[in-house]
């Protein structure tokens, strides 16, 4: 009758090195790492994965076994910490994943409403006077202020102001008129 070594010998002799010692652990207790993962995590791949990464983090891992409890107890709360985590990971890489979603449509709903937008005031400029075409052009498409659009244009800089004025009036007026056809 061959003798079972307990895994309390397997543990010491896996902590000072032993690689067969730890080989040995990891056989016999490969199947509770899994079945545990399976059931929290409630994916035979996941599961999988889980042990696996966990068989390798063990390694590491058994240096910080006490003996306080049994092996098996010490191995249930890494396995569960371990699901834990992945459980974890899960969750944010679905929320980061509904967010981009959430985010790319409403991103491009911002960028349709700013092209109807510009194409509106596109057309809407078009119906401008050219004095006041001309005045729009350098205060806002150049970003000039209202005394270089003056000296461009060769006015005095209080005809720029009133100019930016008619300007947003006939604008007002046309996006209102709009409103009351539709």
């Amino acid at each position: 009758m061959r003798m079972e070594t307990s895994d309390e010998n397997l543990v010491n002799l896996a902590q000072s090195g032993d690689a067969a010692a730890f080989s040995a652990l990891i056989s016999r207790h490969y199947d509770l790492m899994h079945r545990i993962g399976y059931r929290i995590l409630g994916s035979q791949t996941e599961a999988q994965d889980m042990t696996q990464d966990l068989c390798i983090a063990l390694g590491a891992k058994i240096a910080s076994f006490r003996g306080d409890a049994k092996f098996t107890t010490w191995l249930y709360r890494v396995a569960i910490n371990a699901a834990r985590d992945r459980l974890r990971k899960r969750t944010t890489r679905q929320k980061a994943q509904e967010n981009w979603g959430a985010y790319e449509v409403n991103s491009r709903a911002a960028d349709a409403e700013n092209r109807a937008q510009l194409d509106w005031l596109q057309q809407a400029m078009q119906t401008l006077p050219d004095d006041l075409r001309e005045t729009v052009a350098l205060v806002l498409g150049e970003d000039m202020t209202h005394a270089a659009a003056a000296e461009a244009l060769n006015i005095p800089q209080g005809t720029v102001s009133w100019r930016m004025s008619e300007v947003k009036k006939h604008l007002r007026a046309q996006a209102q008129s709009e409103e009351l056809i539709k």
